[in-house]
């Protein structure tokens, strides 16, 4: 009986002893296991005498139950020890800042909408919208955009199939769709912008099969071209912001506004840098001029009771301009790093009292 007595001691100090999960189950098989030390005397009843093997027979049942009750205690010791020191290995600091690249930021597109929008509203105007998808009407008979102008054929204008009745629809060219929506939806007088996408085709470092532009219309009575000329003057020396910015108009030539006029601002070309509001070099930034009497008659208005003027201009390149952006694409292209460069926070909302930039 002494053996066993001392095989119990070794056991159980055997199961308290381990230091892993590997080395409890290297105690349990050298005791239990098929070939282990109880597991062996247990079938080796058979050889002692009966009065003998009664009492041997219950020691060793005792000293199994024993073995497995403290082997999974030890199991569960084992297990919590090793969960708290995963945990505390992968606990995490809260109180750590975040990191830089996990702020998220405002496209300079998005910004600068929002820094026109804050312009023209100050102004009175108001944000007029209307559909990416046009029809021929809207977006070139009633903008007087005769029926073999450039602009119609399909190597500049994106067409969607043909429709029951023949007519085929498109993506529209421009904004100016939302003027006559707009004049054909509500009476006079207006005073609207109009920004949003619009569909080319066209592709290189300054032009993109889609786009951004705003258009504004002005129409009431008595409205001239001194108003078109004090509301852009305005406008550009608010949005880059100088004051005293140099500007321009030169004669030109559109469809559905007559006189017309294409609007420079004073720069200086240096190389492939562009510093406005100094040098005595030019650049176009808008095209503009009083509404053609053919686009007033095609919403129902007399032209000789109502007169007005309307302008445009490409936001992707204003933006360009103002934030010294070289290249058109890159403004499409899902670059976290670019946006990291040009991007707004997103709590830096443009406003006239605070400054529109950064």
């Amino acid at each position: 009986m002494e053996d066993l007595e001392a095989l119990e001691r070794d056991l159980l100090a055997a199961v308290a002893g381990a230091e892993d999960r590997d080395a409890l189950e290297a105690v349990r098989v050298l005791a239990l296991g098929k070939k282990g030390e109880i597991t062996s005397r247990l079938k080796g009843l058979a050889e002692i005498s009966p009065d003998a093997r009664k009492a041997t027979a219950q020691i060793l049942n005792r000293l199994k139950d024993r073995l497995g009750q403290e082997i999974a205690t030890r199991a569960e010791a084992l297990a919590e020890t090793a969960l708290s020191a995963r945990l505390a290995a992968e606990k995490i600091d809260v109180t750590l800042p975040a990191r830089p690249e996990a702020e998220g930021r405002i496209h300079p597109v998005s910004h600068v909408v929002e820094e026109i929008v804050e312009i023209f509203a100050a102004m009175g105007f108001v944000v007029a919208q209307g559909p990416d998808i046009e029809d021929d009407f809207h977006n070139f008979t009633a903008l007087n955009i005769p029926p073999e102008h450039p602009a119609r054929q399909m190597h500049d204008t994106f067409y969607l199939p043909a429709q029951a009745d023949g007519r085929r629809p498109l993506l529209r060219t421009h904004t100016s769709p939302v003027q006559i929506r707009s004049m054909q939806a509500a009476p006079p007088p207006y005073r609207l912008i109009a920004p949003g996408r619009t569909f080319r085709c066209d592709s290189d470092q300054t032009h993109t099969p889609m786009f951004h532009q705003v258009e504004g219309l002005v129409i009431a009575r008595d409205i001239h071209m001194g108003h078109l000329k004090g509301v852009l003057r305005d406008f550009a020396r608010a949005f880059f912001e100088i004051d005293g910015l140099k500007m321009r108009f030169r004669p030109s030539y559109f469809p559905f506004t007559e006189p017309s006029a294409e609007v420079d601002i004073g720069c200086r070309r240096r190389g492939d840098e562009i510093k406005i509001g100094e040098g005595d070099d030019w650049l176009e930034i808008a095209g503009c001029g009083m509404v053609h009497p053919k686009v007033l008659r095609h919403v129902g208005l007399d032209p000789d009771e109502w007169q007005g003027f309307a302008f445009g201009m490409g936001i992707d390149r204003v933006a360009m301009l103002k934030y010294g952006i070289p290249d058109l694409r890159d403004m499409f292209e899902p670059d976290l790093q670019w946006l990291q460069k040009f991007g707004f926070r997103p709590y830096d909302a443009p406003s006239l009292g605070r400054g529109l930039g950064r």
